[in-house]
């Protein structure tokens, strides 16, 4: 189930490395690659306005392959056309669009295929898709993009997004909600603004769009490979292979810490962790081994992170939700929100004092959301660990 989502890391993967090289080789400046990169990513955010959609009429499966072909269509469209910017600008915000609502799609989907205790073990493989296929699909586009043809790297490309639909065919696909779908807009749109109402969604709303596990600073730390006297070859190194091995091993670490606490004080723990972490790097000497513990660091704590985040969605959506792909969506599109404007603070952090001010930017707002939230959100951090614990004693569990 979790691997199902890893179109959307393919096509990640393909948004803001493949095709800023392909720019980068016509000649296009480093600051306008930046602004399409920024532009054709920021579905992330707002196709959340789209999501509920996803939840009447069709089957969720349906969607999720309609919308994986949209995805793998801008991406091979992109290949054959890359030279003519605005068009691609567009249709890579397009892409991008269909690619943030299949992973609501496949989010609200499996999400509520899955009992409670399985939230941990979900949230875990949908991180490591994500971790997995953008570095393949970095890769592999590195790879293939100045050796072959446009239409050759355009089919193989689409080939890539689209791998990832073999896994639906062993995956339940229930009917979506029929009275949902038949009856009024009126009724549909109520049942979503109390979808936002509702108590466990808040509480993730808040853990997320504030700068708590966002670990931003993994966007920053593989353009100041200079401060750290880094080679680009060791910077390129890190830039793949590491960041993949500790994207897969940060998710994988979710398992044994969420017997050890619930999710979501955890995820505030990981947050903290990961500050201190940063904090720790204003000690280190500015050497190139010092920019490899930073560089592997920050992404083993931003794809537990990432991955406390989904098993947290899941947690929300609980089994038979109808409105599984709109909670998704909602949640994930609050968790991309800090990742973007805390790449704009910490890149003003380095304006202010270099890789220190990013450091200490990234670190303190960091450790302050988390302290901020653990004191305003201590009643029901532990709620539901605690309604479970007692409902386990009452039934002699």
């Amino acid at each position: 189930m979790g691997l199902a989502n890893a179109t959307f890391g393919l096509m990640g993967g393909f948004t803001v490395v493949t095709l800023p090289q392909m720019l980068a080789a016509d000649g296009v400046s480093g600051g306008r690659i930046a602004e399409i990169v920024a532009v054709g990513t920021s579905p992330t955010f707002w196709a959340v306005l789209l999501a509920p959609m996803l939840d009447v009429r069709f089957r969720r499966r349906t969607y999720a392959l309609a919308l994986a072909l949209l995805t793998a269509a801008a991406a091979a469209f992109t290949v054959l056309h890359h030279h003519r910017i605005f068009l691609v600008e567009a249709v890579m915000t397009a892409g991008f669009a269909a690619a943030a609502l299949f992973a609501g799609a496949v989010g609200g989907w499996t999400g509520s295929l899955i009992e409670k205790e399985q939230d941990s073990s979900l949230g875990i493989w949908f991180g490591v898709s994500n971790a997995g296929a953008g570095s393949l699909m970095i890769f592999m586009g590195g790879s293939i993009v100045n050796r072959w043809s446009p239409p050759v790297v355009a089919a193989l490309v689409a080939g890539l997004i689209l791998l990832p639909l073999l896994f639906f065919f062993f995956i339940p696909a229930p009917e979506p909600d029929r009275m949902l779908a038949s009856e009024s807009f009126g009724r549909f749109w109520r049942e979503v603004v109390a979808l936002l109402k509702r108590h466990e969604v808040l509480i993730a709303m808040a853990l997320f769009l504030l700068p708590s596990g966002s670990f931003a600073l993994t966007n920053v730390l593989a353009g100041v490979g200079r401060d750290f006297s880094a080679s680009p070859r060791i910077v390129s190194l890190l830039g793949g292979v590491g960041t993949s091995v500790a994207g897969i091993g940060g998710s994988f670490l979710l398992k044994p810490l969420a017997r050890w606490m619930p999710l979501r004080p955890l995820y505030l723990t990981i947050g903290i962790a990961g500050a201190l972490f940063t904090l720790s790097l204003l000690l280190m000497p500015r050497e190139p081994w010092a920019f490899g513990l930073a560089m592997v660091g920050e992404n083993i704590f931003q794809a537990l992170a990432f991955a406390a985040t989904y098993a947290i969605s899941f947690e929300v959506i609980g089994p038979g939700n109808p409105l599984a792909a709109t909670t998704f969506s909602v949640l994930n599109s609050a968790v991309a929100l800090p990742v973007i404007y805390m790449g704009y603070l910490d890149g003003s952090g380095y304006d202010w004092r270099g890789i220190t001010g990013s450091f200490v930017v990234d670190a303190g707002l960091g450790l302050a959301a988390c302290l901020f939230l653990a004191v305003a959100l201590r009643r029901w951090l532990w709620a539901s660990w605690r309604a479970s614990k007692a409902e386990a004693f009452d039934t002699g569990g």
